[in-house]
């Protein structure tokens, strides 16, 4: 890793009040099936994956992410249920909006075009939006056994996302480094005689 530079990745972070729940369910899956992994960075829903950017030029980084989020406006983002990328990871399904997949699609092509951030990987295949909860460390045995106990589970959240989120590696987790408010519409005076 280049001490002259700095891991970084853009998600959509949850309210608190989902934050603490889902945690929970991660807390469950390191319990019951000894994988911690997903306790690693707050619930997220990763739009731009880990990317490596120069310590420097971290600012040059907030003012674009910053620009992005003032012309976006916020998106109501749904949680159902659970799905797996068989053989190891286990997340809370997210609902495919139009909304979602075009944030998502417009942020990774302009952090393309304004600062050169590219996952190749991304472009290749389909953005399937997910919020882990049992990730790369879940045995063979521990996914299909968590997978028999959650593939049926309900588990229905909507929030409001109103922020981007850019979050930092610490060298053993991640963390929120800052947010970028959406653009919330003003309210029109409805005073007018």
């Amino acid at each position: 890793m280049n001490p002259s530079k700095q891991r970084f990745f853009i998600a959509l972070v949850p309210p608190p009040d989902i934050q603490q729940q889902i945690t929970e369910i991660k807390q469950y899956f390191a319990e019951h099936y000894n994988s911690s992994s997903a306790l690693k960075s707050p619930p997220h829903i990763t739009l731009q994956p880990p990317f490596e950017w120069p310590a420097a030029e971290v600012p040059k980084l907030e003012e674009s992410l910053k620009a992005f989020a003032a012309n976006r406006l916020p998106i109501l983002v749904t949680l159902s249920g659970f799905a797996a990328f068989d053989p190891h990871v286990i997340y809370v399904d997210v609902v495919k909006s139009p909304e979602l997949l075009e944030m998502q699609q417009d942020l990774m092509s302009y952090l393309e075009a304004n600062l050169g951030i590219v996952d190749r990987l991304s472009q290749t295949r389909p953005f399937v939006p997910h919020m882990t909860v049992g990730f790369r460390d879940l045995t063979k045995e521990n996914f299909q056994a968590a997978w028999l106990e959650f593939a049926g589970r309900e588990l229905h959240f909507e929030f409001t996302a109103a922020a981007l989120t850019l979050l930092l590696h610490d060298g053993s987790r991640w963390n929120i480094s800052q947010q970028f408010p959406l653009n919330v519409e003003p309210v029109t005076n409805l005073n007018q005689s």
